[in-house]
């Protein structure tokens, strides 16, 4: 038997929750309002409505409550602005007690009630007090969660080396296992400086044609192999998986570059 689900994303690039939609007509960047564990939010579809398989679903969806109205997005901004000025109190009160840590953002929920901070720090924080401070200055609900370097760089955003905006803010809703492994398949300087992102861990954006890599480099022979070409036999120096092209030298001592289709090993 199959459900109706939708998904539906909070943040920029943010990951996607899955709804019950209810019966309403909802469409891909339409606005919603959703009941979460903080309360009433406003959301943006990211997948239309469609039938899922009973076991994908792990668990009772909550409803999409209605669709958004010109004046929950008027009020969504007005929050917003309203966030940014908690951000700038708490800051202070973190500054007055003295606490080691870094304060990222702020975010209410749609009717005001709850206010979510998050926050980075190296260890762990003792950051009650903060807390019974912040409820006393804006009666609400006060959240305070603690991100890794990783989710700092997300909220934070900024550009990699390549130029542009980080993957991470830009579309990355989960973040993949990056490994020293992967750098290593693709030929890459195994010098953290050069393969680490702004948050200091390695580069996401090295899982991304890890496995094209690693399908070709199983296709071509190894280095110090043998194999012959047209030109006579020759030794393997090196290889370009994405260019399919193998890197060796002749007999004669001089270097080619051939296609992968001309050598035999």
């Amino acid at each position: 038997m199959a459900d109706q689900i939708v998904g539906v994303r909070f943040k920029t690039a943010g990951k996607v929750y899955h709804f019950d939609p209810a019966g309403l007509d909802l469409e891909v960047n339409g606005h919603v309002i959703v009941e979460t564990s903080r309360g009433q939010e406003l959301g943006k579809v990211a997948i239309a409505p469609r039938q899922a398989p009973a076991d994908e679903i792990n668990e009772t969806l909550k409803p999409v409550l209605r669709k958004a109205e010109p004046e929950d997005i008027l009020r969504t901004q007005e929050l917003e602005a309203k966030a940014e000025e908690a951000l700038t109190q708490c800051g202070e009160m973190i500054r007055e007690l003295q606490l080691p840590m870094k304060l990222l953002s702020a975010d209410y929920n749609i009717d005001g009630s709850r206010l979510s901070f998050l926050f980075s720090a190296e260890q762990r924080v003792d950051f009650r007090e903060l807390v019974r401070r912040l409820t006393r200055q804006f009666k609400a609900k006060v959240e305070l969660r603690q991100v890794g370097t990783r989710d700092e760089a997300k909220l934070l955003g900024g550009f990699g080396r390549c130029g542009r905006p980080l993957c991470c803010m830009s579309f990355i809703s989960d973040f993949a296992p990056v490994s020293i492994r992967m750098a290593k398949d693709q030929g890459l300087p195994l010098n953290p400086m050069k393969i680490s992102g702004v948050c200091g861990r390695l580069m996401c954006c090295l899982g991304y044609e890890n496995e094209q890599y690693r399908t070709m480099r199983g296709k071509m022979p190894r280095a110090g192999q043998q194999i012959s070409t047209a030109m006579g036999d020759a030794t393997v120096v090196g290889s370009n998986p994405l260019k399919e092209t193998v890197l060796v030298r002749l007999e004669s001592e001089a270097t080619v570059e051939l296609p992968l289709s001309e050598v035999s090993y």
